[in-house]
């Protein structure tokens, strides 16, 4: 039984697919990813789909999803393996509720924190009767660069560089410093305010980065880029 997951956020469009319940492979799609969806379903011919959208994407994709395979989108109508018990449920992201699904799956009976690392970083905390209470969101790492270059006279727009020093030596190796490193420790930050209010306390740090954050964290925590997909494969199990 094979299963495509697609993830569309706010700087990518990712499909992932499953085969019984193993991930296979991954795949990027260019432009508003129809063409790379037709190829997949033609190649790969999935029995299911479940798409996680943060976008406004075309509306062509679903049809297409709807018409080859038994196809879920993921909202907070869907039936999840947790619960949502914050002010407006119908509020939050796919994404999140895709990373909330993973967590409780794999780590059952703990108090779960998932950092995910994409266009924002985002905290998200579901407890061990899980309950998806919230958490917070801050700026992701190219929001950081770019902003310091859209909001000063002279700074430049830097790219990620995971070789940087403690004290900058001249203006691309203070922003690194800056930017990385001050994510590393807002982060480790975050994680230690949490493992202080709750015992029985699991930490999955994912996204494209997320092994490169891990190795500037004390904490620790377990890395897993690939944990939103597998959010994503469980729901589709529940829903198709």
């Amino acid at each position: 039984m094979k299963t495509v997951c697609l993830d569309f956020g706010n700087t990518r469009m990712k499909a992932a697919l499953f085969e019984n319940g193993e991930l296979k492979e991954t795949h990027a799609l260019e432009g508003d990813g129809i063409e790379k969806i037709k190829e997949i379903i033609s190649t790969y011919r999935p029995e299911k789909s479940i798409l996680s959208s943060v976008i406004n994407h075309s509306p062509e994709i679903e049809s297409i999803l709807s018409e080859n395979t038994n196809f879920h989108k993921l909202s907070i109508l869907s039936k999840l393996n947790f619960t949502v018990p914050v002010g407006k449920p119908e509020t939050m992201g796919a994404d999140r509720l895709a990373l909330a699904a993973a967590v409780v799956h794999f780590f059952p009976g703990k108090n779960n924190l998932v950092v995910a690392l994409g266009s924002c970083i985002t905290f998200n905390f579901i407890n061990k009767y899980n309950e998806f209470l919230g958490g917070s969101i801050s700026p992701g790492m190219e929001m950081r660069f770019n902003s310091l270059h859209d909001y000063t006279a002279l700074l430049p727009v830097v790219k990620k560089d995971w070789n940087f020093p403690l004290v900058g030596y001249d203006t691309r190796t203070n922003i690194l410093s800056g930017v990385v490193l001050g994510m590393a420790k807002e982060i480790e930050g975050i994680i230690s305010a949490y493992d202080e209010k709750y015992s029985n306390f699991n930490v999955v740090l994912t996204g494209g980065d997320c092994t490169y954050f891990a190795q500037l964290l004390k904490n620790k925590i377990f890395a897993d880029p690939e944990l939103l997909y597998k959010g994503l494969y469980a729901i589709s199990e529940t829903n198709n």
